[in-house]
């Protein structure tokens, strides 16, 4: 199964590739479609009143719930095939690839199956007209299919490729986004997710990457079955801590709160999903490397740390500049300022607690992984229990937030003490 490029010119094949390099490159690509996707931010926030603006965030948050389980598989799946990749073991790699594609193909009908049966109660529950939800059902659908081919693309490393399907997915966005100036309603800026998953076209290119045939190996090993646990805890962690607020805030405050909410979240929650792709690209080479030794861990902090520095410096660029970037948003007002501050904070705490997550996951530390889901959900408890007005909401989230990161850090380091020179393993020993 070949890579972005089988070798490089140097013939040096892609494992040998420096991380960091690697990661520099697919984030630097990644920035474009954060600079996209927050000009589609502003031809929202511009066009779009208070009540519809905050619809259409409320709905994205919606969109995300319905697709956690194949969220979830993407992890499991780009773990299982990472490590193959770049073994050598040809043979193996392709039943193993064919056996994976076969299990996604099988849980993605059951996730838009499973979105169809909880559209209605979830919807009612938070309070979500009808129209919009059957929208953000239909955005739904294209998610689970999109994500089953991004799965199999992330575990076999096409960094590059999938940075252009995001470069296109973000115009396409913008484009469809341009009819809000014909009728400026909440729907349009739903749908508009899904016309960006026409992206997903692209792979059609490498169809025959992705589909060549061989007899598929059960990835269902006990070790497969726990990794897939672990991502479902992990996964649930990363949607409650990063955009649970926005499913509180659509239940119990109203237009104008939840308009300044979205203003505030639309800048907060996109740092650390700019400084992302650092973070995909560290996993994936910790995947295969989980038992490693200090040149490969060096490399792996290093990214991390990068991560970290870029982290802070949107966070402090954003408590300079909040003012400034409501008015380019189009959604300032004093209440919008002052929300940005603990939000930035929240979510500063967020990325650094997605950070040790998602290295737990790659080095198979079930507890932690399970324990920042924990964390996740517990987190979003406590939001929807005190969170019934805009100003409660905005001063529990960094208390909340900074006191489950304090806990997984302690868990993290500790682990990380305990595991320095973790022995070589066979492949098919359980998750510690």
């Amino acid at each position: 199964m070949s890579a972005d490029e089988a070798t490089t010119p140097s013939g040096i094949p892609p494992a040998k590739r420096s991380l960091l390099q690697s990661g520099i490159i697919f984030s630097a690509a990644n920035v474009f479609v954060a600079a996209g996707n927050f000009g589609f931010g502003i031809l929202m926030g511009h066009r779009l009143n208070n009540n519809e603006f905050g619809l259409v965030n409320a709905s994205l948050s919606l969109i995300l719930l319905l697709n956690l389980p194949m969220n979830a598989a993407t992890y499991a799946v780009a773990h299982y095939i990472a490590r193959f990749h770049y073994s050598g073991d040809d043979a193996r790699l392709l039943g193993l690839f064919a056996g994976c594609r076969k299990f996604l193909f099988r849980l993605t009908i059951g996730a838009c199956l499973l979105a169809a049966v909880l559209i209605v109660p979830v919807s009612h529950f938070f309070l979500f007209p009808t129209p919009l939800a059957f929208a953000a059902f239909c955005v739904v659908l294209l998610t689970c299919w999109g994500t089953f081919v991004n799965s199999l693309c992330q575990g076999l490393g096409w960094f590059n490729r999938l940075a252009a399907i995001g470069l296109l997915a973000v115009i396409l966005r913008l484009a469809f986004g341009t009819l809000t100036f014909l009728s400026p309603i909440a729907i349009i800026g739903v749908l508009a997710s899904a016309f960006m998953l026409l992206s997903n076209l692209i792979l059609l290119v490498w169809r025959k990457d992705l589909s060549r045939k061989a007899e598929p190996v059960s990835p269902w090993t006990m070790e497969f079955i726990q990794f897939l646990v672990v991502a479902v805890a992990f996964s649930g962690g990363t949607y409650f801590l990063s955009q649970g607020d926005l499913l509180v805030a659509k239940r119990y405050l109203p237009p104008d709160d939840l308009s300044a909410l979205s203003a505030a979240g639309n800048f907060a929650r996109n740092l650390p999903l700019a400084v992302g792709p650092l973070l995909t690209v560290l996993y994936t080479h910790r995947s295969r490397t989980y038992h490693h030794h200090d040149d490969a861990l060096r490399e792996q902090l290093k990214l991390l740390g990068l991560y970290m520095i870029v982290l802070a410096g949107g966070v402090a660029f954003l408590l300079v500049f909040r003012v400034l970037c409501l008015k380019i948003l189009g959604k300032y007002t004093p209440e919008a300022a002052a929300m940005l501050v603990p939000f930035s904070i929240s979510m500063a705490f967020f990325g650094m607690s997605q950070a040790m997550a998602m290295w737990a996951l790659a080095s198979r530390w079930a507890k932690i992984s399970v324990l920042y889901g924990t964390l996740g959900f517990v987190y979003w408890l406590v939001l929807l229990t005190f969170g019934k007005t805009a100003g409660a909401l905005v001063h529990v989230m960094p208390f909340a937030s900074g006191a489950a990161f304090i806990i997984l850090f302690i868990t993290w380091f500790i682990q990380m003490k305990q595991h320095r020179n973790p022995p070589q393993t066979d492949d098919n020993v359980p998750i510690p």
